[in-house]
C-alpha cells in the first residue's frame, strides 16, 4: 500500500484527490495538508511514500518548499500537481528536487500512473508539460529576465525589490496574499532567482531600483 500525502490548499480538490486515487487501489492517503508548513509537520510524524505538492500554497514559496523537503526528508518522493503548465516551472521544481511534474488538467488515470511511478522510486513527466519544454523557444534566453515579466509581476517585482512583504504588497496593490504569493513565485521561477534577496540583488545590479529605495537603504 503506498503511503501518500496530499499537499494543497483548496479543501474540495484534496478530497476529490483522495477519493480518486484511494479508488484505484494499492493507494492510501494518510496525511492531508493545506499549507506549506503542514506538509512540513506531517513529514516529521511518519515516513510516506510519496508527497503530491501544489506549489502554489500559503507560507511558503513551492520552490523552496521543494529544496526543504529534498534536504530535510530525503527518502520522501515528491510529485508536483499544479496548474502551472509552463515549461519553466516544471524545470525549476525538478532541479530542486521533485520527482515528477503533472497539471491539474491532467487525466485521472495520468495522475495514478504518476503516483505509482514515483512511489516506486521512477520520474514523472507531464507529457504536454514535456513537450513545452522540447519546444520552448531559445530566444528567450537572450532576453534580460525581468524583460520576461507581465505588467502585474512587474509591479510585484518592483516592490519586492524594496523589501515589502506579501501582505504590504497586496495592500498596494488590491491583492490578496494568496495572489501576492503566487505571483511571487512566478517572478522567482521566470527569472530564476532562489528568493527574495536574490531579487533585490538582481535590482539594483540592473539599476531598476535606487539604493535608498533597497532594503535597508
Amino acid at each position: 500500500m503506498i503511503a501518500v500525502m496530499l499537499a494543497d490548499d483548496h479543501t474540495l480538490v484534496r478530497e476529490g484527490l483522495c477519493r480518486l486515487l484511494e479508488s484505484a487501489g494499492g493507494i492510501s492517503v494518510l496525511g492531508q495538508a493545506n499549507n506549506g508548513t503542514e506538509a512540513l509537520r506531517l513529514l516529521a510524524e511518519r515516513p510516506w511514500d510519496l508527497l503530491v505538492l501544489d506549489l502554489s500554497m500559503p507560507g511558503h514559496d513551492g520552490i523552496d518548499l521543494i529544496r526543504r523537503i529534498r534536504r530535510d526528508y530525503p527518502a520522501a518522493p515528491i510529485l508536483v500537481l499544479t496548474m502551472h503548465g509552463e515549461p519553466q516551472y516544471a524545470v525549476q521544481a525538478i532541479k530542486a528536487g521533485a520527482a515528477g511534474y503533472l497539471t491539474k488538467d491532467s487525466a485521472a488515470t495520468e495522475l495514478v500512473q504518476a503516483v505509482r511511478r514515483v512511489a516506486a522510486g521512477g520520474r514523472y513527466l507531464s507529457p504536454s508539460v514535456a513537450e513545452n519544454i522540447a519546444f520552448e523557444r531559445h530566444g528567450d534566453g537572450d532576453q534580460q529576465p525581468h524583460l520576461l515579466l507581465s505588467d502585474r509581476e512587474a509591479a510585484v517585482f518592483r516592490h519586492l525589490a524594496r523589501g515589502l512583504n506579501n501582505a504590504d504588497i497586496g495592500r498596494l496593490l488590491f491583492l490578496s496574499v494568496k495572489t501576492v504569493s503566487t505571483y511571487k513565485s512566478r517572478i522567482l521561477v521566470k527569472m530564476r532567482l532562489r528568493n527574495q534577496t536574490d531579487l533585490v540583488r538582481y535590482a539594483l545590479k540592473h539599476r531598476l531600483i535606487d539604493d535608498e529605495d533597497s532594503p535597508g537603504g
